[in-house]
């Protein structure tokens, strides 16, 4: 957990502090409740009005997003014209192998969550961070129908060991 305030170890700390907020634990802590606490964190972040500028920080968001996930989940944070966060939303839940994307779907929860921009996201459970084939046809797929409807997709992370940006490697 990445704060400027933080008190205790991260396998048996009894206090954490962090952006003002104090969270207490009177027993060791596992390692979901410390997933919990930064994911609440980073989110107390975003939803005071931070844009989400910060592709290291959103993904490390993401990584507590997936961390305790066990099949392949595909996410879409919501954004306004400032690029702040509006909503995540988890909108398919496929195998260990892969999830099946619907343009549509993802379209219509742009429109209802009035987003000007939108970050996708998914998890590799196993681990490996590089994106496939499939992973950068959909996001292409993606960002041709939610541009119709003047959404842009700003980047598409891939959640595993570690995190891996399409904007970065100029795939979008």
């Amino acid at each position: 957990m990445s704060t400027s305030s933080q008190r205790g170890s991260d396998t048996t700390g009894k206090i954490y502090e962090c952006t003002g907020a104090l969270w207490k634990f009177n027993r060791p802590v596992t390692r979901s409740e410390l997933l919990r606490v930064a994911e609440e964190a980073v989110t107390s972040i975003y939803c005071a009005g931070e844009p989400m500028s910060d592709p290291v920080m959103v993904g490390q968001w993401l990584q507590c997003k997936y961390a305790e996930l066990q099949n392949e989940t595909f996410g879409v944070m919501f954004l306004d014209s400032r690029h702040r966060l509006i909503a995540f939303e988890r909108l398919f839940e496929g195998s260990i192998a892969g999830a099946e994307v619907h343009p549509r779907v993802v379209v219509q929860r742009a429109l209802a969550n009035n987003a000007a921009a939108v970050i996708l996201s998914h998890n590799h459970p196993s681990g490996v961070s590089e994106p496939s084939t499939a992973d950068r046809s959909i996001t292409l797929r993606l960002r041709d129908a939610l541009a119709l409807v003047d959404v842009r997709v700003l980047d598409h992370f891939v959640v595993g060991q570690t995190v891996v940006s399409m904007a970065a490697r100029g795939w979008l």
